[in-house]
């Protein structure tokens, strides 16, 4: 199949004018129309609705100023380049307020107008891009707050339908920032549940020592400072859904009590003597391997089977790098609603450093990354200078000569990637946090849990 070329329509009343540029714009690979006066480029522009206009600007029936003015009102979007043989400034200003994108005299610089027009066209696609993305985007790319097209994500989507349809247990894996709340949240509303509570509880955020209080509820006066009864959040989820993040996190001593809670349907606070029954969908998620974890002695085995009746993984954003220009023009689209701008989309430059950076925070930091690119931006298109230094030119752990051993687990990848980022960056944990996508707090139970003590940072 031939790919249509670009049209572009010359407006000159000389023809050897209109035969020299017709020779230069066809070598130059794009279809060309032409028209000897005002009225002739109306005909054409209605047969052939070409992209761009070189018109001269003085013409037997109308001036090019008038043509201009003629074309913006009948299509905002199309670029119109004027020519003329006198070098007026006062006409090139009041072309350029009209609309013109650019003025220039005659005898052409032939070289200039190419620049010029490549300029264009790379502005063309980038827009033409942005449009099929927000057509996408409109269509319905995704579910949930959850946006993606590629085969990986369809397979997610399908099984999450397949899991709302039921109450059955479910664990949902993946890497830190991919997204396992929106999903677990997603799950929820499209379950005959979704008008009552989802309520989400990260174990790895828990307070020191209020875990089972958190979990479970307290009456009064069960232990110093509970001055009142509380709810745990199982009962903050009655007729709901609750999801318990980073379920590998949990104390392993509180772990069999969950197991008992979930079992039984019913839960007693602390300091309480009666049971509370449950009618409550129970959905789990980590960011660790589960077998990985019970090896390691975090997940007792018994709990992970109970909650796995199915297992959706969500795939980092580096395995599936085909969803990147939706993701980031979805973020255009929610940030200029957020902070009231007007950015039509990404720039091509700036789309292939999205692609080509690895995302170690996954869609959470390139959420992130978007938010400043459009804050900066304003208007138009984010550009690559508008993107982080750490994108720009990515640190060295993230190009090639990071070489992790052959045969590890992805945990054993995990650790080998933050310690030798924390080596690169003289162990400040918040620069080692920032350049891998993830909390300094995360960070921080990761050496914890390697058992290593670094105190800078």
């Amino acid at each position: 199949m031939t790919r249509e070329r670009p049209r572009i329509l010359v407006v000159d009343d000389e023809a050897t004018m209109r035969d020299v540029l017709r020779t230069r714009l066809e070598n130059w690979g794009y279809e060309v129309l032409l028209a000897e006066d005002a009225r002739g480029a109306g005909e054409q522009i209605r047969r052939g609705d070409p992209w761009l206009v070189v018109s001269d600007v003085v013409l037997p029936d109308a001036s090019g100023l008038e043509l201009l003015e003629s074309l913006r009102a009948g299509s905002p979007g199309r670029a119109v380049i004027l020519v003329t043989a006198y070098g007026a400034v006062d006409v090139a200003v009041e072309a350029m307020k009209r609309g013109a994108r650019d003025f220039l005299t005659k005898p052409l610089d032939y070289r200039r107008l190419r620049s010029l027009i490549d300029e264009l066209e790379g502005e063309r696609q980038q827009g033409q891009r942005t449009r099929e993305l927000e057509t996408r985007l409109s269509s319905g790319v995704g579910l949930g707050g959850l946006v993606g097209n590629g085969s990986a994500m369809r397979e997610v989507f399908e099984l999450a339908r397949r899991v709302a349809g039921s109450d059955a247990f479910a664990l949902i894996t993946g890497e830190s920032g991919t997204g396992k709340e929106l999903l677990a949240r997603l799950i929820h509303d499209l379950s005959r549940r979704h008008g009552a509570p989802f309520v989400a509880v990260n174990a790895a955020a828990l307070p020191e020592g209020l875990t089972e209080s958190e979990l479970f509820g307290h009456e009064r006066g069960a232990f110093t400072g509970a001055v009142a009864s509380r709810p745990g959040v199982f009962e903050q989820a009655q007729g709901g859904t609750l999801l318990l993040d980073e379920l590998s996190e949990m104390p392993m001593p509180l772990q069999p009590k969950l197991l008992r809670v979930i079992e039984q349907r019913s839960v007693r606070r602390l300091g309480g003597n009666r049971e509370i029954g449950l009618d409550v969908r129970v959905l789990a998620a980590t960011n660790r391997e589960p077998e990985v974890a019970i090896r390691e002695g975090r997940l007792r085995e018994d709990l992970f089977y109970r909650l796995s009746v199915f297992t959706l993984q969500l795939p980092p954003l580096r395995a599936r790098s085909e969803d990147i220009p939706l993701l980031a023009q979805h973020f255009v689209r929610t940030f200029d609603a957020k902070h009231e701008l007007a950015v039509e989309g990404v720039s091509t430059e700036a789309l292939e450093l999205l692609r080509a950076f690895p995302w170690p925070g996954n869609v959470r930091e390139l959420r992130n990354v978007m938010e400043r690119a459009v804050i900066l931006a304003r208007t138009g298109f984010v550009a690559a200078a508008h993107l982080p230094p750490f994108v720009r030119d990515p640190p060295a752990e993230l190009q090639g000569d990071f070489v992790l051993p052959a045969g590890i687990t992805a945990e054993e990848a995990e650790r080998h990637l933050i310690l030798e980022t924390l080596q690169r960056v003289d162990f400040n944990k918040a620069e080692a946090a920032r350049r891998l996508g993830l909390d300094v707090k995360t960070i921080r139970n990761r050496l914890r849990a390697y058992g290593l003590r670094v105190h800078r940072g």
